[in-house]
């Protein structure tokens, strides 16, 4: 997984980053800060911070936004949206802003005509006048009435020469052009609304509503710690620590601290008590996140965003440019809790997905799907076992494409084609793992595919292989085929990725599935995917199959993720990387994803690598292969088969080319090419059958 840490910031705060060297945060003017408490004592006890880096972090001395010139772009476009935004808004409401100056203007003409007659009449030498003849002295009376009365006939003179020079003003204005006319004008309005507009209101609205959110300090966090059990501020060595300062998180999203629990406390009570840490702190829990730190288990960096940032889309995805994707960088899933982009590297991994309906697990997968489509050199097959059209856009380029559980026709048997598709896979991952083999060791030193290998041989070629609701086909009504599928798919996931065969599985059911060695083999199936994601789940059970048991020790538990329609496409992303945050996925509909594959097929006619169902293949078996057919036909377990059941499974799984088959006949066909009959154990009993190994061994000797 991939966090890019280049969040979209403010053009001023960029260029002040280069000017000043100082990295900005937040975007300027867009929020502002509310104290809702009284300014408390600062509180904690600080603790030395580990030298993790000697000689600190350097700042960039370019910042990113200047780096590129599509960032560049990006900046100036955002920046020019924004001030001409600013424009509308008020060119628009200037009539109405001009009427309410004009308002306030009238209300302002005696509010200045009463200033100026008290300030005319000295009202302060009444006072003064009154305070010498209560004292009974005469002299200071006097003096105070002759100042009075020289200092009002000045200011009277001064008001003459006011109202003369108003007046003379006015006559002018009659004779003055028309410009300098409505200047004087808005300059009057201006001055008297000055004094008739009443505190606290204001006449122009803004443009770009802020935001509102709460100032943290260390004592509300000490308070939320204690509140939530985990220390005591009274109690010998039970205080709250600080491991550094309070400060703005570098996305400018939020606030965030490193605390050091008291000793014996552990990253796992905190995560635990996080619904009581949001009460003490008084926010959502959902804008609050708990991280591991490296250094002790009993200190974490506490984040909390200004407001729930689960609830701002992620946005439409980035595939809608139409350009080429490379399978070996990662795909773009979405965006973290603090607006970093996640993307996701899908090479040498499977990838398990599973939600309650409507939540956004069909999108998940159909966004990593996309990407896939967009990289012209892989092999995308496509299985929907919900049979929806959400994905039925992909046969534009699926090199195989299953819909559905239920036969549509004689011909058409969904259930037929999952088990040809997946034993194609199969032997694509043999045939890749041969070819790797003979490779010489200057062109494939460590045994793998690359990147240019996977260009070079067409029998490398990446396979991403997508199955939606996958529980379906292990509770089909032939339990012969379940145990089938369920073997090939375990086969795939051990096998597959070193081959550079990609699973994303998808499903609402991730527990209770088949019975027996069907069941057994669905949970190593499901248990064994690297990487898992998880919407909102219905109860703690369904999310720990999702996640795994381990996800859920440390606090990870889908079924607490917030519900509604703001929330869909949320979800705990684990097992990527050391991080596991709670993601947003980008958005990709329908008309999107008919979009982004009309143009994914382009690039594949471009390439030539339009293969299988997008370029019309039939999906049928023209060639029998009787050796790698009755390979196919044991369970894992299973070294030996009888003549007699051997035939029934060919007949049964593959009748195009079995349907009249006989014991007597298989066993002809097979001992003509040195397969040895011999007997076998089978229920209790001891027929006469062929040996696993000696079949796989004729099928070698026949191939070199």
């Amino acid at each position: 997984m991939a966090i890019n840490e280049d969040a979209p910031r403010d053009w001023d705060a960029g260029l002040a980053e280069l000017l000043n060297g100082e990295q900005q945060t937040g975007n300027a003017g867009s929020h502002f800060d509310v104290a809702l408490d009284e300014e408390p004592q600062p509180g904690g006890m600080p603790v030395a911070l580990p030298d993790l880096a000697p000689g600190g972090k350097r700042r960039q001395v370019i910042p990113n936004v200047f780096r590129s010139l599509t960032a560049l772009r990006a900046e100036a476009v955002r920046a020019l949206g924004r001030c001409g935004h600013i424009v509308a808004f008020h060119l628009v409401r200037s009539p109405w802003y001009g009427v309410r100056a004009t308002g306030y203007a009238l209300r302002g003409i005696p509010v200045v005509i009463g200033r100026q007659l008290r300030w005319w009449w000295v009202n302060e030498a009444r006072t003064l006048e009154q305070a010498a003849a209560n004292a009974d002295d005469g002299k200071m009376w006097a003096t105070v009435h002759r100042e009075g009365k020289n200092t009002r006939f000045f200011r009277f003179l001064v008001l003459a020469a006011e109202a003369a020079g108003l007046a003379f003003g006015i006559n002018m204005l009659g004779t003055a052009p028309w410009w300098a006319t409505a200047g004087a004008v808005a300059a009057g309005i201006g001055v008297l609304r000055h004094f008739g507009q009443p505190a606290g209101t204001a006449i122009v609205s803004p443009a770009v509503v802020g935001g509102r959110f709460r100032k943290l300090n260390p004592d509300i966090v000490v308070r939320a710690y204690y509140a939530a059990g985990l220390g005591h501020p009274d109690r010998p060595g039970q205080q709250i620590a600080f491991g550094s300062t309070m400060a703005r998180d570098p996305s400018g999203t939020g606030s965030q601290v490193l605390i050091d629990l008291p000793y014996g406390k552990t990253f796992d009570d905190a995560i635990k008590a996080k619904g009581a840490i949001a009460s003490g702190l008084d926010v959502s829990p959902n804008q609050v996140f708990i991280s591991r730190d490296v250094t002790s288990h009993r200190r974490h960096v506490l984040f909390v965003a200004d407001r729930d940032p689960l609830a701002i889309p992620a946005g439409r995805t980035p595939l809608l440019d139409g350009k080429v994707r490379d399978i070996w960088s990662p795909a773009p899933f979405g965006l973290d809790e603090r607006g970093r982009k996640v993307g996701l590297l899908l090479m040498w991994i499977s990838v398990l997905i599973g939600a309650q309906p409507r939540k956004g697990k069909t999108f998940s997968a159909r966004a990593l799907a996309l990407y896939a489509a967009m990289d012209p050199y892989v092999k995308l097959l496509i299985v929907d076992g919900k049979m929806s059209a959400d994905w039925d856009k992909f046969r534009l380029v699926a090199h195989r494409w299953v819909c559905g559980v239920v036969p549509n026709s004689r011909d058409n048997d969904p259930i037929t084609h999952v088990l040809d598709m997946l034993r194609e896979v199969k032997k694509h991952i043999e045939t890749v793992n041969d070819f790797l083999a003979k490779l010489p060791v200057t062109e494939c030193p460590e045994g793998k595919i690359t990147r240019e290998l996977s260009r070079k041989y067409e029998q490398l070629r990446v396979w991403v292989l997508v199955m939606e609701e996958f529980q379906n086909y292990f509770e089909t009504d032939d339990q012969e085929v379940n145990r089938e599928i369920a073997a090939l798919l375990s086969f795939i996931k051990a096998v597959g990725p070193s081959a550079g065969v990609v699973m994303i599985s998808a499903s609402q059911k991730p527990s209770g599935v088949g019975a027996g060695d069907v069941s057994r083999l669905f949970n190593r199936f499901r248990d064994n995917h690297d990487v898992r994601f998880a919407l909102k789940c219905g109860n703690r059970i369904v999310s720990e199959a999702i996640l795994g048991g381990d996800a859920y020790a440390e606090g990870f538990d889908a079924s607490t993720l917030p519900t509604g329609d703001n929330y869909r496409g949320v979800g705990i992303l684990y097992g990527a990387s050391d991080d596991t945050p709670v993601v947003r996925t980008y958005l990709a509909d329908h008309t999107d994803a008919e979009k982004i594959l009309t143009a994914a097929r382009k690039h594949r006619v471009a390439a030539g690598t339009l293969s299988g169902y997008a370029a019309g293949e039939q999906i049928t078996r023209d060639v029998r292969d009787v050796l790698a057919d009755a390979v196919a036909m044991f369970h894992p377990g299973e070294n030996g088969l009888s003549w007699q059941r051997l035939a029934e499974r060919l007949a049964e799984r593959i009748p195009e080319h079995y349907a009249d088959i006989t014991a007597e006949t298989i066993s002809a066909q097979l001992r003509a090419l040195h397969v040895p009959s011999v007997n076998i154990k089978e229920d209790g009993r001891s027929p006469k059958g062929a040996r696993l190994v000696e079949i796989q061994a004729a099928a070698t000797r026949r191939d070199r």
